[in-house]
């Protein structure tokens, strides 16, 4: 891990479940266990699983200008966000290209936390603040576990008053087990679940106490590559892993364009006026690819890399694959060619896997995200 220069107190505890800490954004990350990953998988569709997710970017910004900063620097309208309320957000490039995602928690009047993934937006940010009335905090005393599945919120309703009218993208100031922290109703699993911020001094206590106290609700430690399956199934795209900084174009710059990715709608409505803005509207309706699913024959889980084929040529290239125990399907998110993302196109898959499959709508599972939203 010779980039790592960032440091999770739970290491130790990782250790012990048989992680050897694989670095991502930085921090020696729980990649795996020794324990089968499609248990994780499992207990967070079916109960609930906790992960330390601590390896996100977790930054503080505060003053008068905050709100104008991040006006410009994202998707969306952020005066309509108030203290607890929260909203995902794009980050676009000049050339209205796609470089980061977020999630924007709005804390006061004059300050937000965002929650950066692994592209330059915390970057970008930080230059952006130079000679504004803004403070910015990188913030790795914070810890956050996230507390996925569909028993998450019957465990914390024995211990947090209120959690079940918490709706989602809101967070909350709360206790836990005695320590302070902040509740946020997001995940990145497609399941109802919940992200603990606390301080790292009670990040260890707040770890074993659910641990313990939730092993009547089946909860257990998830490592983060349990991810990649739930991801799959929920269309949750993890940069830069979908992206062309990862399957370049031939004489062009990484890229992509968020009408390309499906996540236009990160733009809220009516708002015109951002970082990128002018070329992301005049790029509508000139997509180089389209993000669309991949359902396979058989029982196996296709690798990234591996190619789609139909009329006789390469028309696309997965980025992601898993095989559901709980399904039994075997399923992809993929880059397709223009014209070929469309429910139930024949396809070959090639690379790793051999077999037939079809071009599926995402996300597989939950499409109508009823069980990430559902109220009570």
């Amino acid at each position: 891990m010779a980039n790592s220069w960032r440091f999770s107190v739970l290491a130790d505890r990782h250790k012990a479940l048989g992680s050897k800490l694989e670095d991502w954004n930085g921090m020696g990350t729980a990649w795996t266990y020794d324990s089968d990953i499609n248990l994780s998988h499992k207990a967070i569709r079916t109960q609930a699983g906790l992960m330390d997710v601590s390896g996100l970017k977790k930054v503080h910004y505060v003053g008068p200008h905050a709100e104008s900063l991040l006006e410009y620097a994202t998707t969306r309208d952020i005066t309509k966000l108030y203290p607890g309320k929260s909203v995902y957000a794009s980050m676009l490039n000049e050339a209205g290209k796609f470089v980061d995602d977020c999630i924007i928690y709005r804390t006061g009047p004059n300050a937000f936390m965002v929650v950066h993934g692994t592209g330059i937006g915390y970057e970008m940010l930080v230059r952006a603040s130079e000679g504004r009335q803004v403070a910015v905090l990188f913030d790795d005393d914070l810890h956050d576990l996230s507390l996925q599945g569909p028993l998450a919120v019957d465990f914390l309703a024995e211990h947090v008053e209120g959690i079940r009218d918490l709706p989602y993208f809101h967070h909350l100031q709360t206790r836990l087990f005695g320590c302070p922290v902040m509740i946020s109703r997001t995940g990145y699993t497609g399941e109802r679940g919940y992200e603990i911020f606390c301080k790292a001094g009670d990040a260890g206590l707040i770890w074993d106490s659910i641990l313990e106290k939730g092993k009547s609700f089946g909860i257990i430690p998830c490592a983060f590559s349990a991810l990649d399956m739930l991801r799959v199934e929920s269309y949750l795209l993890f940069f830069p892993y979908d992206n062309s900084e990862m399957y370049p174009f031939a004489d062009e710059s990484a890229g992509d364009t968020l009408w390309e990715l499906g996540l236009d709608f990160t733009v809220s409505k009516e708002k015109t006026e951002f970082r990128g803005c002018y070329e992301h509207f005049r790029l509508k309706g000139k997509e180089r690819f389209n993000i669309f699913g991949v359902l396979l024959e058989g029982d196996l889980a296709p690798q990234e890399g591996d190619t789609l084929w139909a009329d006789g040529k390469q028309v696309g290239v997965i980025t992601g694959g898993m095989y559901s125990q709980l399904t039994k399907k075997s399923m992809a998110i993929a880059r397709y060619d223009v014209g070929y993302a469309v429910q139930g196109k024949a396809l070959e898959v090639k690379g790793s896997l051999n077999v037939s499959a079809i071009a599926h709508s995402l996300p597989f599972d939950d499409p109508d995200k009823k069980k990430r939203t559902v109220k009570g």
